[in-house]
């Protein structure tokens, strides 16, 4: 309904209607043969901008008409100056804003674009219809704005580091004569010369001291019957020696070798086959095996399994790679590598016992020298009457395991001048003289180097050069003289 005129007025001027309610047409402005824009929720298309046929006149103190309400199905023209249409208002279907975006103004000249943006960001509300009117928002569920997927800024990817070069690897300078083939096949494929012979003559002494520390402790604590029962158990126990798990588990965890690598066994195993051929060895014998190890060193190692150090497999050439493992498998055809490792077995029991016996003995002179130097003289005293007697009671038990160390040593240097012999016999005697030569430059490496810093090494004595179990290189390299001269 329409509003009373004010008396107070002094002349009475038009009275306009209300507004209409969203929804119905409203009246048409004073003067104006056009209607004004609708209210929001109207079809009707919202009055153009100034310049246009037809136009509306321009609200007061307005510029330009205002843009269209929530709801509106005509999106409004693009703001001036602009490419990009401008952003609806609240409840449209446009994009959702970007999130803590600053409210544009609400008349033309709005907020710009903004940098790498698709669409300009929407107001947060309407503007008013009138000045001092307040807009009316649409009914309903609103719809709810959802941020754009956050996208990290591009970096470019940081240039690859160049590889280092790899390392050239040793030289293959091997005569492969056989091609893994055989001129012949040796009668016997492993056996055992005077040096293996005399390892295990040397072993008898410490054999029988192991057999009667095994029969004390196993008849004196589980009896007659179980004890002869543990007896048997442990001499039948040697065969481990030939048993290849057991090797490989002995070879593994005590010598701490491995199976070797694909690029490893792609070396070593035409270097091994030429090896075998000329010896008329079959390959599959021996088990292949790598040790961790800077050192130029080589190992044979129970019954079956040949070990070489990583420096020894990567570092040397072909040639006197061969002639290394020329001179392990010397050590095993010979016989060595199995007699020395089961008289070690069955001499073990009776080193515990010693070791155990020396324990108590220093055990026994530091408590007596807490008292008085009277009481250690007689702990003394007791020592030396127990050896004494040990002596004169079974002296052939006794003099023979003073002497086992000695000759075990001496057995085992002779050893390694049969194992040189069997790798010239096969044809690598320069190769193995050059191995030998690398030997003796790293020792008079180590000496000159002490001697810069005003060291001297203390070289071994005599009874301690009777105890090394490797001839010195100048010896070994006497030994190969005659087949230097006739490769000559």
């Amino acid at each position: 309904m329409s509003y009373p005129p004010d008396p107070a007025a002094p002349e009475p001027g038009p009275v306009y209607p209300d507004p209409p309610y969203p929804g119905t047409p409203a009246p048409p402005y004073p003067g104006s043969a056009v209607p004004a824009p609708p209210y929001p929720g109207s079809a009707a298309p919202p009055p153009p901008y100034p310049g246009a046929p037809a136009s509306s006149p321009p609200y007061p103190g307005s510029a330009a008409p205002p843009p269209p309400y929530p709801g509106s199905a005509v999106p409004a023209p693009p703001y001036p100056g602009s490419a990009v249409p401008a952003p609806p208002y609240p409840g449209s279907a446009a994009p959702p804003p970007y999130p803590e975006t600053p409210a544009p103004p609400s008349y033309p000249g709005g907020a710009p674009q903004y940098p790498g943006a698709g669409a300009a960001p929407s107001y947060p509300a309407a503007p008013p219809a009138h000045p001092g009117a307040t807009p009316t928002y649409q009914s309903g569920p609103q719809p709810t704005a959802t941020a754009p997927p956050y996208i990290p800024p591009q970096t470019p990817p940081a240039a690859p580091t160049p590889a280092a070069p790899p390392e050239a690897p040793a030289p293959d300078d091997l005569d492969y004569r056989h091609a893994g083939s055989r001129i012949h096949v040796a009668a016997h494929q492993r056996g055992a010369d005077a040096t293996a012979i005399g390892q295990l003559a040397v072993q008898v002494p410490g054999f029988l001291v192991s057999l009667a520390v095994v029969a004390s402790f196993a008849v004196g604590i589980l009896g007659t019957a179980m004890g002869w029962l543990v007896i048997l158990a442990w001499l039948a126990s040697g065969a481990l020696v030939f048993h290849r798990p057991t090797e490989l588990a002995f070879a593994r965890h005590v010598m701490k070798l491995r199976a070797p690598l694909a690029e490893e066994r792609a070396r070593l195993e035409p270097v091994w086959r030429e090896v075998t051929a000329r010896a008329g060895i079959e390959a599959h014998t021996y088990e292949l095996m790598v040790e961790n190890s800077t050192d130029l060193n080589a190992v044979a190692a129970a019954g079956h399994v040949v070990g070489v150090t990583t420096y020894a497999l990567n570092e040397i050439p072909s040639s006197n790679l061969a002639a290394v493992l020329a001179h392990e498998l010397g050590h095993h055809t010979g016989g060595h590598a199995w007699t020395g490792l089961l008289g070690y077995w069955y001499s073990l029991p009776g080193r515990i016992a010693w070791a155990f016996m020396q324990g108590i003995a220093r055990i026994a002179i530091r408590v007596a020298s807490v008292f008085s130097l009277a009481a250690t003289g007689m702990v003394y005293l007791f020592i030396g009457m127990f050896v004494i007697g040990g002596f004169v009671a079974a002296w052939y038990i006794t003099v023979p395991l003073v002497a086992a160390p000695y000759l075990l040593a001496y057995v085992g240097r002779q050893g390694e001048l049969r194992a040189d012999r069997q790798a010239a016999d096969l044809g690598f005697a320069p190769h193995l003289a050059q191995v030998l030569h690398h030997f003796q430059a790293q020792e008079d490496a180590v000496k000159a180097q002490a001697a810069a810093q005003g060291r001297q090494l203390k070289e071994p004595g005599g009874l301690a050069k009777l105890l090394t179990t490797h001839p010195d290189n100048y010896t070994r390299l006497q030994a190969l003289e005659p087949y230097l001269q006739l490769g000559r």
